[in-house]
């Protein structure tokens, strides 16, 4: 220990080492707001309402505190001051106003003692408040799918045995296997352990519990009617988890959480470089995946009335980033070229291995994936909506921060995956916000009405007063902009001028921030609030928008080209994911994100996912069928293409 007094050494330096190591507290001399040098004691952090006290290093930020111990704090970015979410206020002790704190809040605020947690630096004690984060966004729990034969892997037989005499000494197990003679029954270890009290102390009247031919229970008289098992779609922003009857193939319960890795960043590049930055990252982030899916069984079960006991078979959907942060796989080759995955399919494994408790031998079903960038969860989505047993012309994509996309002529499926950005998520805007209440997801404009009160029309989730915007609220807001003659072609608000001739009962909404740039104000708390305090779009969110759809509508063109197809050849539309659900097709097709169709070819698809999860826990055939997708499916690697920078640029703009 450096600690370790040496020969010769001062008695006062001893001291400052154990000090530097956080071994004893700092100096009586410094007191409440006085700057410890970094480096040297600990900083004594109070989080409400959490009413959490935590001891840190001087030096470390906020953020980064509040995270190590547990305490959410908003984040799209993952802590890098990029996406403005991480809010905190300061109720005792400060930190200097940054550049970007300026720009984030107003001086009342700034006054107040708000300011950024990445870029507060704990060099002193600080009283922290968070504000709650949103663990409950609005999330589309069902989507489109298929009818399919109710045969789940998981069976039970109820059984009636004869009981040994000495005549008749074959083993339990030669007993049960004969009985249950229309299954292979293997049984694994805990089985075994319970097979021979089991039939001893219910006079040999027992039920089977098999899960693909593997005897994983042998359970007291009849329960052939209570058998379950759990869906989850791994989202990188929501999990869904669904509760499944396996006897009569209906849902129990559903429930959705925000995905507690958010705090590690918004999307899979900021979570794999967590990983590259810090080696105890990818451990920290296996934990808060596997606590959110432990959290959403636990939900499910209890809302279900169901004994997680009873929950024999769990399948999970997730893109290959959060399968591997899950399964604790090491992600780095995910996120760099040429983009490797450790195995495009995964064995079954034990719902244990997920960090689940459920039936000690409850099995857990993984979705193969087609690359680093389409992941089971789409696998899932294909096997949902039957992207490989149609013959029309198919266009799938599934909008989030990394949007993936398939196209199938009937013939032939290609995917691929393009780098959409946190836009749709709310993130990087703004006045962004996740799907929660008091998020804008619907704005319809009127230009000429004669009363400006009316001009704006807005749907906000919840029916509270508005405080952010979420990812349709911003395509919308840029369509309807378009639309009026406000935004131009190349993105750009037209001038005032032009204006107060296209939509006169607009106009005055145009206006500028303190840094000069132009903005569109959606709504005011109050009528003579300053735009700063509204909620509003600016010029830059909108740029982040164009960046998301080029990329996506870059990518689907490609796929045409691919296919030899032209746009408007086109059948149909699949918008998948949550974002997806709640999405307008006229706006889609407005800002360019999807073929210039007709609306009523455009279906909101939902959480295919999720659809597909449920589908091979009622039916082992379409488990089949998903491993089959692999062989059929051809992936195209976007960044591989020498002409993709200028395939994008032509797609920035606006249709016309």
């Amino acid at each position: 220990m450096s600690g370790d007094r040496g020969p010769g050494q001062p008695f006062e330096d001893v001291v400052e080492g154990l000090r530097r190591e956080g071994l004893l507290e700092p100096p009586p001399s410094v007191g409440e707001g006085e700057e410890v040098p970094e480096g040297t004691g600990r900083v004594t952090l109070s989080f409400s309402p959490a009413e959490r006290t935590v001891r840190v290093p001087p030096g470390v930020s906020v953020f980064d505190a509040a995270s190590w111990n547990g305490i959410a704090v908003d984040s799209t970015c993952g802590g890098h001051g990029t996406c403005r979410k991480c809010l905190v206020r300061l109720t005792r002790g400060t930190s200097p106003v940054t550049r970007h704190d300026r720009r984030t809040f107003t001086d009342e605020q700034l006054s107040g003692g708000w300011r950024l947690a990445c870029l507060v630096k704990a060099v002193h004690d600080l009283s922290v408040e968070v504000p709650p984060l949103v663990t409950r966004p609005k999330a589309s729990t069902v989507g489109v799918g298929r009818q399919v034969i109710l045969r789940p892997a998981v069976q039970k037989r109820y059984v009636e045995l004869t009981e040994p005499t000495l005549a008749d000494q074959r083993t339990d197990l030669a007993r049960l296997r004969e009985a249950v003679d229309d299954l292979t029954l293997e049984p694994d270890l805990h089985a075994l352990r319970r097979l021979p009290k089991v039939l001893r102390e219910s006079d040999f009247k027992v039920t089977a519990v098999v899960v693909d031919e593997v005897l994983v229970d042998v359970e007291p008289g009849d329960t052939t009617g209570r058998r379950h098992a759990i869906a989850y779609d791994l989202g990188t922003t929501t999990v869904v988890a669904t509760l499944l009857d396996l006897e009569t193939g209906t849902p129990v319960a559903v429930a959705s959480i925000l995905n507690k890795q958010q705090p590690f960043g918004g999307d899979v590049i900021t979570r794999i470089s967590a990983t590259m930055m810090d080696p105890d990252a990818l451990q920290r982030l296996t934990t808060l995946a596997r606590e959110t899916l432990a959290e959403l069984a636990g939900e499910v079960c209890e809302e279900g009335g169901v004994d997680p006991a009873e929950v024999y078979e769990v399948a999970l959907a997730g893109n290959a980033t959060m399968t591997a942060l899950l399964l604790g796989v090491d992600p780095e080759p995910l996120g760099v070229a040429p983009f490797i995955q450790v195995t495009a399919d995964w064995p079954v494994l034990r719902a244990s291995d997920l960090g689940l408790t459920l039936h000690p031998g409850a099995r857990a079903v993984v979705f193969p994936a087609l690359g680093a960038y389409v992941g089971g969860d789409i696998v899932a989505g294909m096997l949902a909506s039957g992207l490989d047993r149609d013959k029309r012309v198919r266009l799938f994509v599934d909008v989030g921060t990394n949007c993936e996309i398939a196209l199938t002529d009937g013939e032939r499926i290609v995917t691929t995956a393009a780098p959409a950005g946190p836009a749709f998520e709310g993130g990087a805007i703004r006045c962004g916000m996740r799907a929660a209440d008091g998020a804008i997801e619907v704005i319809r404009l009127d230009p000429r009405t004669e009363d400006p009160s009316a001009a704006v029309t807005l749907g906000v989730i919840g029916d509270v007063e508005a405080r952010g915007l979420c990812g349709s609220g911003l395509v919308d807001a840029v369509a309807e902009l378009a639309r009026v003659g406000l935004l131009d072609a190349s993105g750009r608000f037209v001038p005032e001028e032009v204006a107060a001739e296209v939509a006169p009962a607009l106009a005055d909404r145009l206006t500028t921030v303190r840094d000069g740039e132009r903005v569109f104000v959606l709504h005011r708390p109050t009528p003579d609030a300053p735009a700063v305090e509204s909620v509003y779009l600016s010029q830059r969110d909108v740029r982040e928008l164009q960046f998301a759809k080029a990329a996506i509508s870059t990518g689907w063109t490609l796929l045409l080209e691919e296919l030899g197809l032209e746009a408007s050849e086109v059948q149909q539309v699949l918008l998948a994911g949550s974002f997806g659900s709640y999405l307008s097709p006229a706006s889609a097709v407005r800002i360019g994100l999807v073929p210039k169709l007709s609306v009523l070819r455009i279906v909101s698809a939902g959480n295919v996912a999720g659809e597909g999860a449920k589908m091979v826990l009622l039916s082992a055939r379409e488990r089949a069928g998903a491993d089959a997708l692999l062989e059929e499916v051809a992936y195209v690697e976007l960044s591989d293409r020498p002409d993709f920078n200028d395939r994008f640029v032509d797609q920035l703009a606006f249709p016309v």
